[in-house]
């Protein structure tokens, strides 16, 4: 009866968790296995004998019966009074099966017993969510929020399964709520222990270029290609999109009339500004459609170093930087170039390493980096957006204007 009840208890969790028959027997047999070496050193002489359906479970014991007094290993052999106890006409050397009650394991057995079985079951389940999850890595998922905390977010899918969104996956203005259905693409699996960690992100590019896939027929069928996809999640994204059917204009179906098509997408993403541009392998035309809305006027690229130097009107320079130097930062991204600008007819500007006396190297390398190479390529910008654009404090922005501005007053 005790070993009827504790396979019926283990049902419990077959039927709940679809465990198929092949699997479920080779768990009980395992864990039955490891007990009985516990208890008697080895399982090489038993016989396990499990019908999962029926609820039948039966461990028999086999040992080689020897003359009374003559036991070198109880677990292994048994004396002939002993045995004829079981079958009164067993003789010395014959083989003895006897039944073993889970009663004869001992309390502390079968309840350590039964623990393992339970955690054998949990690890199963854990290892089929792993690898249904870790096929799904790179792909869109939705799930429910069921909790939020300071530095994530915890998701609960359809099945029960928990996902977290940490706070560095989010978009800047995500706001979530306990019932919220939430979207992004399953970042990473990993086996922590034995129980699988499975995170969620919103500010991967991959995200953007699923969407387009969900969103846009035309991604959706091949017709129109994502080449690849750069980000700065819920303030500017820049998508180079192809098509191998001439017919098609992929940046146009990608957008849609008044941007019909891209709309949900800008939404969902905190309303994104998304620059779509069609690729192309001809560098120079790359980077030139990489810097739009800005117009160029020259262009010089180091194709060894990687990196191109941009000439344009003063005028058009705020435009190429863009606001936060998100839109040169994103097209150097894409470009897969580093990319200067300078101002083409501004003889009376003056190059910030003409100040290295004044301003340390270390900080005009931090405006350069961002497009900013001349004295008045900084004055032009303000102060907060200079603190955003770069890594210096306000007080040392401060301080350079103040030496620039008196480079130009009289």
């Amino acid at each position: 009866m005790e070993n009827l009840a504790l396979i019926e208890s283990f049902s419990e969790f077959k039927d709940d968790k679809l465990i198929d028959r092949v699997t479920l027997m080779a768990i009980l047999e395992e864990v039955f296995r490891n007990t009985l070496k516990r208890k008697f050193g080895t399982d090489e002489n038993f016989d396990i004998i499990i019908n999962p359906d029926k609820g039948d479970l039966e461990i028999w014991r086999n040992r080689i019966v020897v003359k009374d007094g003559e036991v070198e290993d109880e677990n292994e052999e048994i004396e002939l009074t002993e045995a004829r106890k079981i079958e009164p006409d067993f003789e010395v050397g014959e083989d003895v099966s006897e039944e073993v009650k889970l009663s004869d394991l001992g309390r502390r057995l079968i309840l350590s017993l039964r623990q393992n079985l339970i955690a054998r079951i949990h690890e199963h389940d854990n290892t089929i969510i792993y690898k249904q999850f870790i096929e799904l890595v790179g792909e869109i998922y939705t799930a429910e929020v069921h909790h939020v905390r300071n530095r994530v977010v915890i998701l609960i899918d359809d099945d029960g399964n928990e996902i977290i969104l940490p706070k560095d996956r989010q978009i800047p203005s995500d706001f979530f709520r306990k019932g919220d259905s939430v979207r992004g693409v399953i970042e990473s699996v990993e086996l922590k222990g034995a129980k699988p960690s499975i995170v969620l992100s919103r500010t991967d590019p991959k995200f953007l270029e699923k969407l387009f896939e969900q969103e846009i027929p035309e991604v959706f069928d091949g017709l129109i290609t994502v080449k690849k996809v750069v980000r700065v999640p819920g303030e500017k994204a820049k998508v180079a999109v192809d098509s191998y059917d001439d017919r098609i204009d992929p940046v146009g179906a990608c957008v849609g009339m008044k941007g019909s098509r891209i709309h949900g997408i800008v939404r969902e993403l905190g309303n994104e500004n998304i620059d779509v541009i069609n690729f192309t392998n001809n560098n120079q035309l790359m980077i030139t459609r990489a810097l739009s809305p800005a117009k160029i006027t020259n262009m010089t690229i180091d194709e060894e170093k990687k990196t191109v130097e941009v000439f344009m009107d003063p005028s058009e320079v705020s435009k190429a930087i863009g606001r936060g130097g998100f839109n040169i930062r994103l097209a150097g991204q894409l470009t897969g170039y580093e990319i200067d600008v300078y101002r083409e007819g501004a003889e009376e500007d003056v190059e910030l390493t003409e100040f290295s006396d004044e301003i340390e190297s270390w900080v005009i390398e931090e405006f350069r980096k961002v497009g900013l190479d001349t004295a008045k390529s900084v004055l032009e910008q303000e102060v907060s957006d200079l603190v955003k654009r770069t890594d210096l404090e306000e007080e040392t922005i401060v301080e350079v204007r103040n030496i620039l501005s008196a480079e130009f007053s009289s």
